[in-house]
């Protein structure tokens, strides 16, 4: 048989206090004491450890949020300055057809002019016609 408990459970041996001085039987001493020091040890050198981690992290979070910082300035300056010459392209290519429009326009009134002072009945005939047309469309099919 074994010599488990019944619940499955190994059993360790506990501390109890000492009936006769008070005092309880866990008092270290001799290499008890000597690894209890070493293991304080290790735990201190391994909270500055910690410590040194965490101060390293942040200063390169710093300079990783600097470089970021950095990094987004110049591509929103680059973005602005691109946005700025072809908003400069656009603005001349407008300005140029408005100008060719305004051209255009001009000569086409010219011709007309032209061609009424040269053709009278014939202008009074096609102004009769485009005005029939347009109150044809304007009463619908009906």
């Amino acid at each position: 048989m074994s010599s488990d408990p019944p619940s499955g459970k190994a059993s360790f041996p506990t501390t109890k206090p000492s009936e006769t001085s008070g005092e309880s039987t866990s008092t270290r001493t001799g290499p008890q004491q000597g690894s209890a020091d070493g293991l304080g040890e290790v735990m201190g050198q391994f909270s500055r450890d910690v410590g040194s981690l965490k101060d390293t992290f942040t200063r390169l979070t710093s300079q990783l949020g600097d470089v970021g910082t950095k990094s987004v300035r110049n591509v929103s300056q680059t973005v602005a300055s691109q946005i700025g010459n072809a908003t400069s392209g656009i603005v001349d290519t407008g300005s140029d057809l408005a100008s060719s429009a305004k051209e255009h326009a001009k000569t086409f009134a010219s011709e007309l002019e032209g061609m009424a002072r040269r053709n009278p009945l014939g202008t009074i005939a096609g102004a009769l016609v485009v005005g029939v047309i347009i109150g044809m469309m304007s009463r619908g099919r009906s």
